[in-house]
């Protein structure tokens, strides 16, 4: 046989509806304090480690796919001109990506992620900005839709000639417009 509130005395009824009520609200004020603290680990990630170059602005560290952010390399199958011959300048952003980066411990340092789930970040290798070496060093261009943070090394790249600044190309975010309309 079950108990309801006619077979509870009045006082232990009168107990029950104001001490439920509290609970519910000590329950509320501890969620409200904790969730910020809980919500800092999973905003801010450090990744620390080798990097597996995927592109010429993306890597893996310990399992984790990395956006260099503020960045925009040609992509893997992107071909740049210089002097009327083509080239793989995409191939070419990877491979300097590669140098970089290899046998070498990357810090990255984000907070946000991408629409395909990967981590914008900053990535440093002995203490240098890989994403701002990869601007002045000509194989990628200050991705402005973003960030400004690398439009100067960008300034530095096209003065100097370096990377794909050698030659004529097409910007990385329009040739994936491109190709996406002509599918």
């Amino acid at each position: 046989m079950s108990r309801t509130d006619r077979d509870v005395p009045t006082s232990s009824r009168a107990r029950w509806s104001t001490t439920r009520p509290r609970r519910a609200i000590a329950l509320i004020a501890v969620a409200i304090v904790l969730a910020p603290l809980l919500a800092v680990g999973t905003l801010r990630a450090d990744v620390i480690g080798e990097a597996q170059v995927v592109d010429g602005d993306t890597i893996k560290v310990e399992g984790e796919r990395i956006r260099l952010q503020g960045i925009d390399a040609p992509e893997s199958h992107q071909l740049c001109t210089v002097g009327g011959v083509q080239w793989p300048c995409g191939q070419g952003a990877t491979r300097e990506l590669t140098t970089v980066t290899a046998g070498r411990e990357v810090v990255c340092k984000g907070d946000k992620r991408d629409r395909y789930g990967r981590l914008l970040a900053v990535c440093y290798v002995a203490g240098d900005n890989v994403n701002a070496r990869m601007v002045r060093d000509g194989w990628a261009l200050a991705y402005r839709r973003y960030a400004t943070d690398y439009v100067s090394q960008e300034a530095e790249a096209r003065a100097a000639g370096s990377g794909i600044w050698r030659g004529q190309f097409v910007e990385p975010w329009e040739w994936r417009r491109e190709r996406r309309a002509a599918r």
